[in-house]
Parts: structure tokens; sequence; C-alpha cells
């Protein structure tokens, strides 16, 4: 089975994307500001504790003065007290920051996923979106709290540190910074290799997510065509190449650091070839105490280029996470409303409702066509025109452009050229808001949310009372079943409704679209996949839901649209049949011949099952 891959990114450090990550998390600036003011003042504090190493030495020890030794513990002490207050702040901010942005950054893409088009779930797989909300965020949240501000830390503590080394002795303050060319010229070399190798690592994890999450909804699929053993095996292939990635990426960070130490390692034997000579040297050019401290400042400055070159490898361990998270977070809906419409009427998070215009359900297809964003053409130059109240079924082939036509009413998708009106008015005048909540929409696999069946039936209408939700029951005829659970309307459906039937999750979804009382409402071959007793329950419950409604049905079982006031036979995206079953059974065309066929296939079903059922008395 092929995976689908996720596009590639950048090829390198990118620090404008990390700048735009931060945008993202302007709520938590006040806390990364604190935590940078207290790193930088412990940088500094740990900058002073060497100088103060020279004053001991070159004062009490080599002098051997005995005055202001009060003073200096003092200052020690001081010293000491400041930089343990600035590590508990700093790991207390960094904790809150780190909770704080993960939610954060998972709210605002929870509400860009809220925001975005249906295009963008027909083509991105489920398991790369919620990667993109679990880890990879929890990945960033961690970089940004405790790896951008130790990386503010390390900065601050090199710079304090080489200004107070050329104060106290030039030449061994150059020969302790000649090495950071070399360091740096690595750190090049070994970001790309690391930033490509994580990369492969998330990209593999999504895949891995996808993968689970197909596992899992496929289950009784798998078993049944006995893919068990075919499924592990592409698993394994799957984890085996984030294994290799992760190994080859862990490696050269591996491989990283011992450089930096190395390095450091050699910056300190020439401190104390230079200083130890100049200490024994006749002039005294420097004291015991100014060498004591460039070792000190030799070994230490060393420790915060280590912590940069880590950083550094996280940070291109996590860019492949940032990446992806911005790509979601900027990803714009292909339908949205217009600044105009937004300021009249309100957005989907802001509605206006006041403003809002009633709505009759006229609707009206002028010279309408459409392609998907790969060029597909799907409809050409379709008119049609429903008058408020009126049920239009449409009958065609797989591919003809039904669904197409149901999803342009719905503003799920726009026309690419040609103009579709509501009661008169091009509907991208309208909020997209204003038009989904007077839509009622019942698809072919309904689809529950895991709590009760209260719950989800006020999922329709979210003020509606246990009385509402009860009587929308009942107009659908569905109160019958759900009084013989054993909690009633208080039991669990389950997880996507799979504790209830098909045909008992269709009679809960109507009972959910109705209780809103839509204008216009949609039946996506809703009674395809139910037996022929649930199918007569469903048939009344259509009758109820379409009264006075303008109605689009999908029709798989012609027995369902026989008292549709209009019926469109579509193929290629256009309209080759249009009527009433009556005018279209006298035309003996397409739609003749499909009638005829079914009206056979049931004749020949049902006198199977009177066979059966007398057979088993």
């Amino acid at each position: 089975m092929q995976q689908q891959q996720e596009q590639d990114y950048t090829k390198r450090l990118d620090a404008g994307l990390w700048k735009r990550l931060i945008g993202y998390m302007k709520p938590y600036h006040k806390y990364l500001f604190a935590i940078m003011a207290t790193m930088a003042v412990s940088a500094l504090c740990d900058t002073l504790f060497p100088l103060l190493t020279r004053e001991a030495i070159d004062t009490f020890i080599t002098n051997g003065a005995a005055g202001g030794r009060a003073w200096f513990i003092a200052r020690y002490a001081g010293t000491l007290l400041l930089q343990t207050a600035c590590i508990f702040a700093f790991c207390r901010l960094c904790g809150k920051a780190e909770c704080g942005i993960n939610r954060h950054i998972r709210k605002l893409c929870f509400k860009r996923l809220e925001e975005l088009s249906f295009s963008y779930y027909d083509q991105t797989p489920v398991g790369f979106i919620i990667s993109r909300m679990t880890s990879d965020t929890a990945r960033l949240g961690e970089t940004v709290a405790w790896g951008l501000v130790d990386l503010f830390w390390s900065a601050a503590y090199i710079v304090i540190t080489a200004v107070a080394m050329f104060l106290l002795d030039v030449r061994m303050a150059l020969l302790v910074l000649s090495v950071v060319p070399i360091i740096a010229v690595a750190a090049v070399w070994f970001q790309k290799r690391i930033l490509a190798g994580y990369r492969v690592v998330r990209k593999t994890n999504s895949q891995i997510t996808g993968a689970f999450n197909e596992g899992i909804m496929g289950a009784k699929t798998s078993k049944t065509l006995v893919r068990e053993e075919a499924n592990c095996k592409e698993f394994s292939v799957l984890t085996g190449t984030m294994r290799s990635a992760s190994i080859r990426a862990a490696v050269l960070s591996a491989l990283f650091l011992p450089i930096v130490t190395s390095l450091g390692s050699i910056a300190t034997a020439l401190v104390l070839h230079r200083g130890g000579t100049g200490v024994l040297s006749a002039t005294g050019m420097v004291t015991i105490g100014t060498l004591a401290a460039f070792v000190q400042y030799a070994t230490g400055i060393f420790e915060p280029i280590s912590s940069i070159a880590r950083i550094f490898a996280d940070l291109q361990a996590s860019q492949a996470a940032a990446e992806r998270v911005v790509s979601m977070l900027e990803t714009e809906p292909e339908i949205f409303d217009s600044e105009e419409v937004i300021e009249k009427f309100g957005d989907s998070f802001n509605p206006k409702r006041e403003n809002w215009p009633g709505i009759k359900g006229d609707i009206e297809f002028d010279h309408v066509s459409f392609h998907y964003s790969t060029g597909e053409e799907v409809l050409d130059d379709f008119s049609l025109k429903v008058k408020a109240g009126q049920t239009v079924a449409l009958v065609g082939e797989t591919g003809s452009g039904k669904s197409t036509i149901v999803n342009l009413v719905c503003r799920f998708y726009e026309p690419t050229k040609g103009t579709i009106r509501i009661d008169g008015v091009d509907y991208r005048e309208r909020s997209i808001l204003w038009l989904q909540a007077h839509l009622g929409y019942v698809l072919q696999q309904p689809h529950l949310f895991s709590g009760t069946i209260r719950e989800n039936i006020r999922f329709g209408r979210l003020d509606a009372t246990d009385a509402q939700i009860e009587a929308a029951a009942r107009m659908v005829d569905a109160e019958g079943f759900i009084l013989n659970l054993e909690k009633g309307y208080d039991t669990q459906v389950g997880e996507g409704g799979n504790r209830l039937s098909t045909g008992q999750k269709q009679l809960i979804s109507f009972a959910r679209a109705l209780i809103a009382d839509p204008a216009i409402f949609v039946l996506d071959e809703a009674t395809s996949s139910v037996d022929t007793q649930t199918e007569q329950k469903l048939q009344s419950a259509i009758v109820t839901a379409l009264e006075g409604r303008t109605s689009f049905i999908i029709a798989h079982r012609l027995s369902t649209i026989r008292s549709a006031d209009m019926i469109l036979v579509i193929q290629n995206g256009r309209i080759v049949e249009r009527g009433t079953h009556s005018e279209l059974l006298a035309q003996r065309g397409y739609y003749y011949r499909l009638y005829a066929n079914q009206f056979r296939e049931e004749g020949e079903r049902a006198a199977w099952e009177a066979e059966a059922a007398g057979a088993a008395v």
C-alpha cells in the first residue's frame, strides 16, 4: 500500500520561520522576555565568578592581604544567591511557557482546521493532521521554552565573557576565541546533514501515524482480506525508514558535541601555555589570578558553545515540526467570505446574526462550471432553477457530478465560472455561516460523535431543550428504538456511533438535522446502506424532513424519489433528462431503464424473502 508523501520544505535552517512561529505565541511573549531577562542576569553571575576567583587569589593568597574579606564573602554569597534565584525563576517560567505554548498552538491549529475548506481534508490524510496536532506541537513547545531561551543564555554568556577576557588580556582572549571560526565551519557542515535526517524522521512519523489510523479504521477489512502479515511488513518498512534516519541524525549530533569539546580543550591548552609563560616571566606579565580566571573562562566559554551546538541541532530537528505546524497555520481556506461580507454579517466565530437576512430557499445555478484544483472538469455550463420548497432528485452514474452539485449548493466548494443565487442574491454576498446555519445534511454513512444519543441530536441545535430533542426523535420515528436501549436518550453511542446499527445512526442523524429547522435539506444516498425495514422508517423520516423545505436528494434507490418535484439525470456534469417520476418513465430513456432494472431486482428480492420466510415456517 503506497503511503501519501508530504511536501518538502526548506533545505536549511530558516530564522524567518522561527520568527513567524514565535509571532503566533504572542500571549506568551511576556514569559519569554522574563525568561531571557533571568538568563541574562544568570549569565552575568556566571561571568563574575572567575573575576571573584582572580581577586581572591591575587589579593588574599598571593599578596596575603587580610582586610576586605567580609566584603568579598558578602559579594560572593550575593552573586551565588542571585544566580540561584535566577535558576529557580527560569525553571518555573519555562515550565509555564512550555505548557502554555503547547496549549495555545494547538488551539490555533484547531481553529484553523475549523476554518479550512473541504478541499483541505480531501487532500490531507488524517494521520498527518493528528501528527501535527500532537507530536509536532509538543516538540515546538519544548524547543521554544527551553531551547531558544537556553540559546539566549549561551549567547549572553559568550558575549559577556569575551568582554571580560579582552579587559583582562587581549592576547589570551584572542587565543581562546581563535577556535570559534573552526566551530562555525563544523556547525554549517553538520547542520545541513542533521536537518535532512530529522526532516525524514518527521515525515515518516506522519506516515506511521497515518498507518496507525488506517490500520485501526480498517481492521475488519484487513482481517477479512487476511492482510495481517502484509500490513505488518509494510509497517516494518515505515518504522525501519524512521529508525535509520533517526540513528543517522543522532550519530551526527553525537559527533558534533565531542568535536566542539575537543576544540575547547585545545583553546585551554593554548591559554595555559601562554598564561604560564607570562606568570613565570621576570616581568610577571600575567598574575596567577588572571591565569586562573582565563582557565575558567577557556573551559567555561565552550560549555555555552557546546550548548549552542546542541540547541542548533535541536532547532534543526524541530524545524521540520515547525515547518509543518506553520504550514497548517498559514494554509488559507479556498472558500472564504470577503471583507465586506465579514464586516456586515460576521465570520464563523463572531457572527452578526442580527444582520442576517431571512431565507426562503429559492436556488438558481446560472451557467455554472466547476473543476477541482487538479484540473478535472466536473460541471460545464450547468443551469438550474429550484423554487423554495421543491424537492430535486439527482440520478446518475458515479462521477457524473451529483455530489459536486450539492457541495456547490452547500458552498463547500464554489463555482469556477458562473453564479449560484439563493433568493435571487449571489450567495457569495452572504456569509458562509449564514448559509450553512440554514442547511441540513444527511450523509450516506452518518457520523455520530462520542457521547450520548441526546448530545448527538443536540449537536444540530445547541440550545435545544430535552423536550425538543425528544420531539425531533419522534418526528423521524427514532424514539421507539431509543427507549428500548438500556439508558434511553442517555445511552452512549461509542466512537463514531459504533454501538448502534447503520439504520439507527441514520435516524439519529435525521433528528439532528431536523432539530435545526433548516431551510435547505440535502440527502446524500441516505438509504443506500440500510435494510428494507429500516428503509421504510427512513422513507417516513424523509417525508417529514422534506416538508416545506428546498431539498436535494442524491438517489441510489429510485423508490425514495418517486414523489420528488423534479428528477435530474446527470451525465458528465450535464442534465440529460429532466422531469417528474411519471414524466421520465414516459420518456423511456436512461431513467426508465434504470428504474425497470431496480424494480425487477427488488421484486426478485421480495419474492426470495417471502419464499425464505415460508420455508422457515
